[in-house]
């Protein structure tokens, strides 16, 4: 039985389909952030379980990182 490789910024959910709520790729997926800067990538992974941000599902149905105002991640 073959077993999907998480994300390590958006787990389960395909990289292509989350996109960016803030800063200066605000409106690309993070599949594209990947590829763009590799280094802000690096960030996202690294925050991830510090809780700085979180993904939901907005209301046309698309997935949103969005950055917890209360955090200490520069964006």
């Amino acid at each position: 039985m073959s077993q999907k490789e998480n994300s390590p910024v958006t787990g389960i959910i395909n990289e292509a389909e989350v996109i960016l709520d803030f800063g200066k790729y605000a409106g690309k997926s993070v599949e594209e952030v990947s590829a763009l800067d590799p280094e802000f990538y690096d960030k996202l992974s690294n925050e991830k379980e510090n809780g700085v941000f979180a993904i939901r599902r907005d209301r046309d149905k698309t997935f949103r990182l969005y950055v917890n105002p209360l955090s200490e991640m520069a964006h």
